[in-house]
């Protein structure tokens, strides 16, 4: 057979996609033909507008993936879908015109494939006139905590009640969020075209919400299964399922290749119960030390992206200006409009004011090599996911690059962060996975951010800024430092946790995809659906409909 990879890329993309529509179309049936609904459950849920558009993403995978194993056990499904249901999308958002319309059509006929073995709801698009009035002439700062009373007919036919009593919905803490992801800062700009497409996010929000609110009132789902569960259009759907008292699950990808997550809380926080009686025994130590060893030399992805092209040694310029100075603190920051920031965000308002108190230490302490490393997602190439407010420009603006005890170290510059973390004396971090490594490696860490591990006795993590500063200045000024023995043993436990339990593999069913982060369907027979012939659809059907918790047993 030819090397199709062989062909010019504009082919060689639509012969995949030719492909792919083809195995999707062919499994949607054989699904639709084997689905035998039980009549008396309760269906399912799914909505998903924030993962992809005319594509499959690896979200879009995991969540048809799923349900097409309730589907297969005689679970009922009904998708909740977007047929030019917002004036703007997350994903549809073009971050230099305002006035651009998302690509709905492509987006709906993408839907109507994946979609197809099951009933669909679609919803459109009416702006609310009261609350396009109410939004005219108001800036920001309005826009970003506004709030709307929110009045469910429906939800008092549900509840049996004479009148639903309206509900101040909070419009704009719910959009704002995906405003600066799609935006890619932070710190949003106080124009017309930010406060345009702010607007416009709160109506298709609210419209969304009424939407759903009719729609669950129809069906009364047992639950809700949600994308994210952050970005505003499931966000929104997410305030409205709470108000009628429909449990809701959301997911997100994992820390292995086609992996998931899935979670009855917030997926984009991933919260990771671990039971107080778990170790490791020498089987599962020598699997982890067996991945740690190939993320140490930079062989992961992450929802399908490489980060890491190469990871280089350091330099003899890095070692010979090492050698000026007592010790090293290297400080690794995040992309500061990713949604984990938003859980992030509890000591510090946001990763630049951490910055900004870090940048205060360095002055203090000019016997002290501080290597501040921007991380590698900051600046994608070749998409439009580049950052608009980057740890570059903090740094340019800050006029730190010219400080004679810092090395900054951009996104595009593959320096191992390895090699860094082990000269290091301790290591800084905000929210970042790489904490969670360096303890593993034996260098302390203090934290900036709320992460997915400070729940449990990982790193340091003071309470406040002033503790953050005063902790800081302890371990600098200490003689030597070294990580707690309970430290490394839960950080080692934490990290097979999340790898081995909370990650659910989907590789059986999806491949990489020429488009990062997206992905294709293998050629599986439709047994493999079945949840009692994959332990990863069995671990996702019973936490969705038994509610029993969301791990691959260790067989799996």
């Amino acid at each position: 057979m030819p090397n199709l990879s062989n062909l010019p890329k504009r082919i060689y993309l639509r012969l995949l996609k030719i492909e792919n529509d083809w195995r999707l179309s062919r499994l949607s049936r054989q699904v639709a033909r084997r689905a035998k609904a039980h009549s008396d459950q309760k269906p399912i849920t799914f909505f998903n507008a924030s993962s992809r558009l005319g594509g499959m993403s690896q979200n879009a995978a995991f969540s048809l993936l799923a349900a097409w194993g309730l589907q297969l056990t005689g679970v009922p499904v009904i998708h909740f879908a977007c047929r030019a249901g917002m004036s703007r999308c997350v994903l549809g958002t073009n971050p230099d015109d305002d006035m651009a319309a998302p690509p709905c059509d492509r987006c709906v006929a993408q839907s109507q494939r994946l979609f197809a073995s099951a009933p669909t709801h679609w919803f459109t698009y009416q702006s609310n006139p009261d609350l396009a009035a109410k939004l005219n002439g108001i800036g920001l700062d309005e826009l970003s905590s506004f709030e709307f009373d929110f009045r469910s007919p429906h939800r008092a036919a549900l509840k049996h009640d004479q009148q639903s009593a309206p509900s101040a919905m909070p419009l704009g803490s719910i959009v704002l969020p995906s405003l600066r992801w799609a935006l890619r800062r932070h710190h949003l700009l106080d124009d017309e075209s930010t406060c345009h497409l702010l607007r416009e996010y709160i109506l298709s929000a609210y419209n969304l919400a009424q939407e759903f609110d009719a729609f669950l009132a129809q069906t009364n789902p047992a639950t809700v299964v949600l994308f994210n569960g952050l970005q505003f259009p499931e966000a929104a759907a997410r305030w409205v399922a709470r108000q009628h008292g429909i449990p809701t699950i959301t997911h997100e990808v994992s820390f292995r290749p086609f992996s998931t997550f899935f979670t009855r809380g917030d997926a984009t926080a991933f919260p990771i119960d671990i039971p107080a009686d778990f170790s490791l025994n020498a089987e599962q130590n020598a699997r982890l030390d067996a991945y740690l060893s190939q993320r140490f030399n930079g062989e992961f992805t992450m929802a399908g992206i490489r980060f890491w092209p190469e990871m280089n040694k350091l330099d003899s310029d890095f070692l010979r200006q090492e050698k000026q100075f007592e010790q090293i603190v290297p400080v690794f920051t995040n992309v500061v409009f990713d949604t984990s920031q938003v859980h992030a965000n509890t000591i510090f308002p946001q990763m630049f004011a951490w910055l900004d108190l870090i940048l205060e230490i360095i002055h203090a302490h000019p016997e002290t090599l501080f290597v501040i490393r921007a991380h590698p997602d900051e600046k994608r190439p070749g998409t439009r996911k580049q950052s608009r407010e980057s740890v570059s420009d903090w740094v340019a603006h800050n006029e730190v690059g010219q400080l004679p005890n810092v090395i900054f170290i951009d996104s595009q510059e593959y320096l191992s962060s390895y090699e860094l973390i082990r000269r290091a004396k301790y290591v800084m971090v905000y929210n970042s996975s790489i904490g969670l490594e360096a303890t593993l490696l034996g260098i302390p860490v203090l934290c900036g951010g709320k992460a997915r591990y400070t729940q449990y006795p990982i790193v340091h993590f003071p309470q406040s800024q002033q503790a953050y500063r005063q902790k800081a200045e302890e371990l600098l000024d200490a003689e030597t430092l070294n990580v707690p023995e309970s430290f490394r043993r839960y950080a080692r436990r934490f990290y097979y946790y999340q790898l081995y339990r909370v990650s659910l593999p989907l590789d059986d069913y999806i491949q990489a995809h020429p488009t990062p982060g997206y992905a294709r369907l293998n050629c599986f027979p439709l047994q493999d659906l079945f949840p009692q012939n994959s332990p990863t659809l069995k671990a996702i059907v019973d936490g969705i409909v038994s509610g029993k918790p969301f791990l691959l047993s260790e067989t799996g």
